[in-house]
């Protein structure tokens, strides 16, 4: 029930089948943010370390998607991996787990504290597991209207493929 804001500029791979939902210009938000006029009334996606770049003459109702950390990594690792190349914690065990930990509590706290903005945590397993709490959350969050036999049937579990099992990744980040 809400337009997307992306250009499909990024293809559809093995990592994400259904695509990225990404609009090119929210990588430059840095040094441009022209484009947050065409994304007023959609839904954009936007990394958690741009949020910051988004100007505060605008309102905004941001979803977080909170996920498992060793999911994460596990995801990072199986998308950057390549023949000989050791996945990006092994090298300090652990250490991008406290990084990413780190950074989601700065966000956080960054979130809080903006007056332009209001935040919905959505809990990534949970959502997958059982969209219809996560769904309603979000209709009521983004004001109502929207959808929400659609968004529920939008989740496809098939596409969670690294899973945490007892709170831990198939591959545990710190091994």
């Amino acid at each position: 029930g809400m337009p997307l804001l992306c250009d499909e500029a990024r293809a559809a791979d093995e990592h994400n089948p259904v695509g990225y939902f990404e609009y090119a210009p929210v990588l430059r938000s840095a040094r441009d943010t022209s484009w947050v006029a065409a994304a007023r009334g959609r839904a954009v996606k936007v990394v958690a370390p741009l949020l910051r770049h988004l100007p505060a003459s605008h309102e905004y109702r941001v979803l977080v998607m909170r996920r498992d950390l060793g999911e994460v990594i596990a995801s990072q690792d199986r998308m950057l991996a390549r023949p000989g190349v050791p996945p990006a914690d092994a090298f300090e065990p652990g250490r991008l787990a406290a990084i990413f930990a780190a950074q989601q509590a700065e966000l956080a706290a960054w979130l809080a504290a903006q007056r332009h903005l209001r935040a919905l945590e959505v809990d990534f397993g949970a959502l997958v597991a059982d969209p219809a709490p996560a769904v309603a959350a979000i209709d009521a969050f983004l004001g109502g209207g929207l959808d929400g036999a659609a968004m529920r049937a939008a989740v496809d579990p098939r596409l969670h493929r690294n899973r945490a099992a007892s709170g831990r990744a198939d591959r545990d980040p710190r091994s």
